[in-house]
This record gives C-alpha cells, structure tokens and sequence, in this order.
C-alpha cells in the first residue's frame, strides 16, 4: 500500500528534505509540492493524496488557520519550528506534529502512523458496506430505522439534524459532523456547512445549486470546487 503525500512549506531546504526523506520509505509517493496552502485546492482536484506534510508559518496564510478552515482533507502531519502550537494541531486532528529539526526515524514513526491509520480506515469502510446497509436514529420517541439508500440529504439545524428520504423527514439530536462519521463516504457528501447530500440522488447542478428530489440545495462557497471534482468525475460530456 502507497500513501500519495504533499509537500507544503514556504522554505526550499524545508521541501528539499522533506523529498529526500520521502523517497527513502517505500511506501510514499510524491503527489506534488506547493509553497503555500493556497496552492493546494488545485493539487488535491489533480491528484490522489492520502498525506499532507504541512508547515505553520507561511505567508498569506499559516498552516494552522487553512487547516480550521478546510474540510475533507487528507491526513495532516505538521512540520514545523513552532512547538507551541502541538495541542492546537491535535485538536485539528493532524497525525502526528513534528517540530523542525527532525530524524529520518522520527519521520517514519509519523508516516506509519498514517499508513496504519489508513490501513484501518479502509478495513473500517470495507466492513460497513459489508455488514450494513443502514442505520438507526431516535425521533420523536422512536428509534426508526433508515437505510442508506433512502436517505436524500440531511440538513443540520442548531444542536439538531433533519434526516429527509422520500417518505418522510426525521428530528434527530445530532450534528452533521457526528452524522457525516457514520454515513458511507462513497455515497454521501458535506456539501455546506450545514447540509450533507446523497450523491445517488443529485439530479442536476444548477449554478452554486443541487437539484436533489424535489430540492434545491445550496453548495458552499468553500465546498464547491470538491463537489464537483466528485459529482462529474469525468462523466461530463464534452463536443
């Protein structure tokens, strides 16, 4: 198994290293390289990329506010001079935080950690398809069960989500993150802030708008590039 990486950082010696330290582990791959988190909404639409090496102090923007303001990325690991921004990165959810300068050992250390971590999230996705094709909510006093494929889109509202499939729609105290965890990735997509879609059931693209069932619904600003790098996925047909 590969993991496909990028390359983040301001300084040329930082990426230099960082590629010398890739291509002494078998299973790295350079996807690409940028010299500022702007750059990598472009690279993520042109590759595969299961692994971000992610520097903090950049200009324009640092490492630490694209990761707050992004969403669906790869695997982070943060590589940086600053080792006082750790617990900020933990609590993004990086990897593994590695503080400039640091060994080829512990290096590896932080990619293994990756590459388990995406062993075990592909086991994790394999045995749901496997062993489950819907879920469970409670609604009004009800625990109601919904299957996968019957779900249209869910919409978060407060501390609350509403659950719509074509027969009826469902109040659960949830949120659209805890939700987004538990849906199959293949199938179902964050496309705002505040709502999730059934990619099955995407009718039409219209504008920044998706025509699911009988709904239009908004695409974020921040989402829009990744939806429809997923929706059309090669399928448009050109002249």
């Amino acid at each position: 198994m590969k993991l496909n990486c990028l390359i983040v950082d301001d300084e040329p010696m930082a990426r230099k290293l960082l590629q010398e330290y890739i291509d002494e582990i078998d299973f790295l791959e350079l996807a690409g390289t940028a010299e500022n988190p702007l750059k990598v909404g472009e690279l993520l639409r042109e590759n595969t990329v299961d692994l971000i090496f992610l520097d903090i102090n950049m200009p324009r923007i640092n490492g630490m506010d694209f990761l707050r303001s992004s969403v669906n990325l790869p695997m982070v690991i943060i590589t940086t001079a600053y080792g006082q921004y750790a617990l900020d990165g933990f609590d993004l959810s990086v990897v593994d935080y590695l503080v400039k300068p640091f060994s080829l050992d512990r290096f590896l250390k932080a990619c293994q950690k990756s590459l388990e971590l995406k062993m075990l999230r592909q086991k994790s996705d394999s045995s749901l398809n496997l062993a489950a094709d819907h879920f469970f909510v409670k609604a009004d006093g009800i625990i109601e069960k919904i299957c996968y494929r019957d779900l249209l889109y869910a919409e978060g509202m407060a501390n609350y989500v509403v659950l719509y499939t074509a027969q009826k729609k469902h109040i659960v105290y949830l949120t659209i993150k805890a939700l987004l965890e538990q849906l199959p990735v293949k199938n179902f997509m964050q496309v705002h802030k505040s709502s999730i879609v059934n990619l099955d059931h995407v009718k039409a693209v219209e504008g920044n708008m998706l025509h699911v069932a009988d709904r239009k619904l908004s695409i974020g600003p921040s989402y829009q590039a990744q939806v429809m790098d997923v929706l059309l996925n090669g399928k448009l047909l050109k002249r």
